[in-house]
């Protein structure tokens, strides 16, 4: 595949990003153009390696050598065809996979891999730009009626595959528009809302009606004590926003043929800790959701705003990235990210070979643009101001045993310090699926894991509900969440039809089994 040269002619090579002085002033993203022939020689690098194992490292079972090959000979249209074969939304897992097929690519054994991810994006964009992203419809409709739960990458692909299958596809989502953490999660700088826009704008055309501002499933009949101000409960899209309107899932679950549950995992973990309670402290959906309705104009200020404070961020993770850069762009007067494992080495040690997933150092844009990160690092107390708000966060340094497998973190004597701070940010991962709504209604059997359990068929203890994405594998990666959507609509449409000619990129060995 390729140039059977390729790999020792040219060196792994990406587009630069914007300097951090200029994209620090908007949203935009942040790499500059990568012309064609540059992205054609990345395409070259691809080796006829025999045994292409960035087919197993990729969810979706990408074409990868197919497409890099069809790159280097400047067939961009065909490359496309290929690419939306296995893969729904080239445009996002080009912006926002971590690339596992870059990992287990045959070149990483001892060069640096393929741009994969960055062909990928080529390419998407080529087709976009060309007008090669056109409505698929289906040869006929069958007269079945699905409801979709949720509007993230897994509803959005189900709803898709579901619509060309000739299904009339309904997807509910509780937010103002659709995409879930794709819109409100992902800030502009990683992916701008045009680019999720366009998209939605196909699967309009394709047939799937979106209706939004609407929760699925009856509220608790003991709501919290502290409900949330509006402002903040309008960006999470919780029952007491305004204008959001509340159905019954018993009601929807008769009125649909079939119903597919796609709303994540959305369950936030927590930080146990003195002063949790304090004024200041905010999960990190609290903080990146708001801050995307007001890029969007739906909000004309955040209730959770970084402009002049000292921010403190606990958790390393990509979350936390993305609330480091959205802390740069309001303002803060400074950024700490705090993370408890320790710092990963800068590259593979022998004990992590190839193809197993690198366990290294990572650093996004926004980590280059500033701020402070800490790692074996973990919170004892958030400090009260005096005023009910934190004003301080106390942490010490810890080491990591491991017993029977499991990780135990160890305070390290006279290790303690303290880091002044008027926010912080809880950006500790997913815990699992929300247990009112829709699953505390419709009583959903939930997994020891605290998400929804699902069989080989992608379906849930009730006959006809099925469930994909985060809400039955767990906080993970956009490309599985893709990948499980299409595997779920092919179960649906096989068990609406008897038979389905839909793809389905799981295998169920890979599935968490209820």
């Amino acid at each position: 595949m390729g140039k059977p040269t390729g790999f020792m002619e040219y060196g792994r090579e990406l587009p630069r990003r914007r300097p951090v002085p200029v994209r620090l002033r908007d949203w935009h993203e942040v790499y500059e153009p990568f012309d064609e022939e540059r992205a054609q020689h990345q395409g070259a690098r691809c080796m006829d390696c025999g045994i292409p194992f960035c087919h197993e490292g990729c969810p979706l079972g990408n074409l990868i050598p197919e497409w890099n090959d069809l790159v280097f000979r400047d067939d961009w249209s065909t490359a496309i065809e290929r690419l939306h074969a296995t893969n729904n939304f080239p445009e996002f897992t080009g912006r926002l996979c971590p690339a596992p097929c870059e990992a287990a690519c045959v070149l990483g054994i001892n060069a640096e891999p393929v741009t994969i991810e960055r062909i990928e994006y080529e390419i998407a964009e080529r087709a976009w730009e060309e007008g090669w992203v056109t409505r698929q419809l289906p040869r006929e409709r069958t007269g079945k009626r699905v409801s979709v739960i949720g509007s993230g990458p897994s509803g959005l692909a189900c709803a898709q595959q579901l619509a060309r299958a000739g299904h009339e596809v309904v997807v509910f989502e509780r937010a103002e528009q659709p995409g879930g953490l794709l819109r409100y999660g992902i800030p502009e700088f990683k992916m701008e809302k045009r680019v999720l826009d366009r998209r939605l704008a196909q699967l309009v055309a394709e047939g799937v009606r979106f209706r939004c501002s609407t929760l699925v499933g009856l509220p608790p009949a003991h709501p919290p004590e502290a409900p949330l101000e509006p402002s903040l409960a309008r960006g999470l899209g919780t029952a007491s926003a305004p204008d959001v309107e509340v159905v019954s899932a018993t009601d929807l679950r008769a009125e649909f043929d079939a119903m597919v549950l796609a709303g994540g995992a959305t369950v936030p973990r927590d930080l146990a800790v003195p002063g949790r309670s304090l004024r200041g402290v905010h999960f990190a959906m609290e903080y990146l959701k708001p801050a995307n309705l007001v890029r969007e104009g739906r909000l004309g200020v955040s209730p959770v705003d970084a402009r002049g404070k000292h921010v403190i961020i606990v958790g390393g993770g990509d979350t936390g990235a993305d609330c480091l850069g959205t802390a740069h762009r309001q303002g803060a007067a400074s950024v700490v990210q705090l993370e408890i494992l320790p710092e990963p080495p800068g590259t593979r040690p022998a004990e992590n070979p190839w193809p197993t997933w690198p366990v290294i150092l990572r650093s996004s844009a926004a980590h280059e643009e500033g701020g402070r990160r800490l790692f074996a690092v973990s919170t004892t107390e958030l400090v009260d101001d005096g005023a009910g708000s934190v004003g301080a966060l106390r942490a010490a340094e810890v080491s990591v045993v491991s017993e029977g497998g499991r990780l135990r973190f160890e305070p390290v004597a006279g290790s303690e310090f303290e880091l002044p701070c008027q926010l912080v940010l809880l950006a500790l991962g997913f815990s699992g699926a929300e247990r009112h709504g829709v699953v505390g209604e419709l009583g959903i059997e939930i997994g020891p894991t605290g998400t929804v359990a699902a069989d080989r068929s992608w379906s849930t203890n009730l006959d006809g509900v099925f469930v994909c994405g985060d809400m039955t594998r767990g906080q993970s990666l956009v490309v599985w969440a893709i990948a499980e959507g299409r595997s779920a609509a092919a179960a649906v449409d096989r068990w609406l039809m008897g038979d389905s000619a839909l793809p389905a990129p799981v295998r169920p060995g890979q599935l968490a089994l209820r």
